[in-house]
C-alpha cells in the first residue's frame, strides 16, 4: 500500500499537474500571442507540431527523474513511460487548439461582400447577397511527395473563385475568393508515364466535379488561415496579374449551421485527457520502486543526470569531432529557416526546393553549377533530414578522428558534389536534394577501409556488417521510388575509390599511432 501511495505522490500527481498546466498554458499563449496579437506562424506548426513536441521538455525535466525511480526489466521501459506521458498530454492539447480557433472565431453578418472592408477582420462571415463567378477562376496545379521514404505522390488542384456583389461586377478587380481544393494520392513508385496518365484522369474528374457543384449554397464563410493551402491559393491568384494578391481574402464555404462549428471537440478534449490519465494510472500499477533510489529522492539526494549534456555534446564542435557537428548544425539551421519561412514541415514543395538551390539538370547544366553543392545542404522534409543526420553522426564519429578536419571535410564535399553530378547524368528532370550522397561517400570510404582491413579485425567485422546493411537497405528503398539512388551510388563509388587510394596512408597512420601508445 505504501508503494502505491508513493507512486501517486511522487509520479502520478506531478504528471497530472504537468499535463493540466501544459494544456492550459499552451492554449492561453496561443490565444494571446497568435489570435489576439496576430503573430504570424503556420497553423500546422502551431496546432500540431508544437503541441506534439513541447511536452517532452517538462516531461524530461520534471517527470523523467521520477520515472527513473521505478524498477524495470529493461532500460527501454523508462523511455516508454515518458513517451506515453507526452502522448497523453499532446493529444488533448492538439484538439484544444482546434477548439480554441472555432470557439473564439466571431461571425460577422454582411449584406454584401464589399462590406467586409467596413468591419474589423473576423474568422467567419455570413452574406445575404453575392454572386459566384465560375467563369473567371484562378487555378494552381501542384504535386507533393509525402510519407516515409516519400512513398506517396499527392496530386492537387487549387481553384480560387471570385465572390462578387452581383453579376454586373464580372471581370472587375476582386479581393474576395472562394477556395476549393481537389486532392488525390497515388504511389510515388509509379513511372513518370503512369503518373501523367493518373494526373490526366484526376484533372478530368476534378473538372467534372467543379462544373457540377453549386458553389452558391453555403451557410457561412470561413477565412483560410496561415496554411499551405492559403499559400497555394495565393499562387493561383498571382497568375492573374491584374489582381493585388496582398489584400486578397480566400474563404472556404461551410454548409452546416454556424452553431455546429465546434462539433464534438470539447467532449473529445475532456475524453482524451481523461483517457490519458487513466492509462497512465494503470501503467503505474505494475512496476515497483527501487527502494534505495526512492530513499535518496525523499532526502533530496538526486543522481547527476548527464543524458542532456551527452546529447548536446553531439552538436558542439570539439577536438577530433569538429566538422561533423558543423555539418549537422548547418543542415538543421537551413531546415529550420525553411520551416519558419512558411515552406512546410513534413515536406517541402519542389518549386521551393528549386528556389533554395536544389539540383535540377535543366538549371544546373545551364550555368547554375553551384546547385551541385547547395543541394547537399537541403532536405525534402522532416524524416529526410532526421534519417540523414543520424547516418552522418554514426559514420562521422569513427571517420573524422581518423582523417582529421581538413581531409574529412574535403572527402565529404567532394563526394557530395560527385553524387550530385551522378544524379544529373542519370535523371533528365528530377529535383534532387539531401546530404545522403555525401554521407554515402563517407560510407563508401569507410567500406573501403573495412574491406582493405585498415582497422583491427575485431573492429572491422562488426562494422563491415552494419555498414553493408545500412547501404543495402537504403539502396533497396531507393528502388521503390521517390529516392535519388543515382546520387547514393555516385557518392558510394566515389567515396570507395578515394578510400582505396588513401587506405595505405590511413593504415600507416593507425600503425604509428598504436606504436606510440604502446611506447607510452
Amino acid at each position: 500500500m505504501a508503494g502505491f501511495t508513493n507512486k501517486l505522490k511522487f509520479i502520478y500527481k506531478p504528471f497530472v499537474i504537468i499535463a493540466t498546466g501544459f494544456i492550459i498554458t499552451y492554449t492561453f499563449l496561443h490565444w494571446l500571442l497568435f489570435i489576439k496579437a496576430g503573430i504570424p506562424l503556420k497553423e500546422e506548426i502551431l496546432n500540431f507540431w508544437l503541441p506534439f513536441g513541447l511536452p517532452w521538455i517538462p516531461v524530461f525535466i520534471w517527470l523523467r527523474p521520477r520515472i527513473k525511480l521505478l524498477q524495470f526489466k529493461n532500460d527501454n521501459s523508462s523511455f516508454f513511460y515518458q513517451l506515453i506521458a507526452c502522448i497523453a498530454i499532446a493529444i488533448p492539447t492538439i484538439i484544444a487548439q482546434e477548439y480554441l480557433i472555432t470557439a473564439t472565431g466571431k461571425l460577422t453578418q454582411l449584406d454584401n461582400i464589399s462590406q467586409i472592408l467596413q468591419h474589423d477582420k473576423t474568422k467567419y462571415y455570413s452574406i445575404k447577397n453575392y454572386y459566384i463567378d465560375k467563369e473567371h477562376i484562378a487555378v494552381q496545379n501542384t504535386a507533393t511527395v509525402t510519407g516515409k521514404n516519400n512513398q506517396n505522390f499527392n496530386m492537387l488542384i487549387y481553384v480560387a473563385i471570385p465572390i462578387l456583389e452581383n453579376d454586373t461586377k464580372v471581370g472587375s478587380l476582386n479581393k474576395f475568393w472562394l477556395g476549393k481544393k481537389y486532392h488525390e494520392q497515388i504511389s510515388n513508385s509509379l513511372s513518370d508515364q503512369e503518373k501523367e496518365a493518373k494526373y490526366k484522369i484526376f484533372t478530368e474528374k476534378s473538372q467534372k466535379e467543379f462544373e457540377n457543384t453549386d458553389f452558391r449554397k453555403f451557410t457561412y464563410l470561413e477565412v483560410i488561415g496561415n496554411t499551405e493551402d492559403h499559400d497555394e491559393f495565393n499562387n493561383a491568384l498571382k497568375q492573374l496579374k491584374q489582381n493585388s494578391t496582398e489584400e486578397n481574402l480566400v474563404f472556404v464555404a461551410k454548409t452546416e449551421p454556424f452553431e455546429a462549428r465546434n462539433g464534438k471537440k470539447l467532449p473529445w478534449i475532456l475524453g482524451t485527457f481523461g483517457m490519458g490519465l487513466l492509462v497512465y494510472f494503470i501503467l503505474l500499477l505494475f512496476p515497483k520502486f527501487q527502494e534505495n533510489k526512492l530513499k535518496k529522492f525523499k532526502k533530496g539526494e538526486t543522481t547527476k543526470n548527464t543524458d542532456v549534456k551527452e546529447i548536446l555534446d553531439l552538436f558542439i564542435p570539439k577536438e577530433g569531432f569538429y566538422i561533423t557537428p558543423v555539418i549537422i548544425n548547418l543542415n538543421l539551421l537551413i531546415y529550420i529557416i525553411m520551416v519558419f519561412s512558411g515552406l512546410g514541415l513534413l515536406s517541402f514543395k519542389g518549386q521551393n526546393l528549386l528556389n533554395w538551390g536544389a539540383n535540377f539538370k535543366p538549371l544546373t547544366t545551364n550555368g547554375q553549377w553551384w546547385r551541385l553543392l547547395t543541394s547537399t545542404f537541403l532536405h525534402g522534409g522532416f524524416m529526410h533530414i532526421v534519417a540523414n543526420m543520424y547516418g552522418l553522426l554514426f559514420v562521422g564519429i569513427f571517420l573524422e578522428p581518423l582523417l582529421g578536419k581538413v581531409k574529412y571535410a574535403l572527402i565529404y564535399l567532394t563526394t557530395g558534389i560527385l553524387a550530385s553530378f551522378a544524379s544529373i547524368l542519370w535523371y533528365d528532370a528530377t529535383i534532387s536534394v539531401g546530404a545522403s550522397g555525401a554521407i554515402f561517400g563517407l560510407y563508401g570510404f569507410f567500406l573501403a577501409c573495412l574491406v582493405l582491413k585498415v582497422f583491427p579485425p575485431d573492429f572491422g567485422k562488426a562494422f563491415l556488417i552494419s555498414t553493408l546493411v545500412f547501404v543495402g537497405v537504403n539502396l533497396l528503398m531507393g528502388l521503390a521510388g521517390g529516392i535519388d539512388n543515382a546520387a547514393h551510388i555516385g557518392g558510394l563509388i566515389s567515396g570507395f575509390i578515394i578510400g582505396v587510394i588513401m587506405s595505405g596512408q590511413i593504415k600507416k597512420q593507425i600503425k604509428l599511432s598504436t606504436e606510440y601508445e604502446n611506447e607510452e
